[in-house]
């Protein structure tokens, strides 16, 4: 005889369907896509350099769009998974502290953050709102 916990149905290797009411919601700890823009800028560099260092932050960093530059500044637009706000916001701020050494990065401050979630993201696009979509994808000068 096989044993079945007090209210569940036996199963002989099928599926069973579970009917979720209105109040069921999705956990709130499963990541989320989040839109980064981090601004930097600093003193005066070689655009060579300031280029190579951010083709190889794209390199170390996958989820990179584009980036855009000139000599005393940078813009860094990507995709961030993250559980909430706080958790992405985090992520960026340490992204060119973290990587300014691998990459060789210029010396410079981040001077703006924006974080913000997909659908605020494809709803300011839709309005005509906010930075067009990152194409073309890479490293540009401004």
């Amino acid at each position: 005889m096989r044993r079945v916990r007090p209210g569940a149905a036996a199963s002989r290797g099928g599926l069973t369907s579970v009917v979720t009411g209105d109040g069921c919601a999705a956990p709130k700890d499963l990541p989320r896509l989040w839109h980064v823009t981090l601004s930097v800028s600093g003193a005066q560099a070689p655009l060579k350099e300031v280029r190579r260092g951010l083709e190889q932050l794209a390199h170390d960093h996958p989820f990179l769009l584009t980036s855009r530059y000139a000599g005393d500044h940078a813009e860094i637009r990507y995709w961030e998974e993250a559980r909430d706000l706080h958790d992405a916001a985090a992520v960026a701020l340490r992204l060119w502290g973290e990587h300014r050494q691998s990459a060789q990065l210029p010396p410079w401050e981040i001077v703006g953050l924006e974080v913000v979630d997909r659908e605020t993201y494809h709803q300011r696009l839709a309005e005509g709102y906010g930075a067009p979509p990152a194409t073309p994808v890479g490293v540009h000068p401004f």
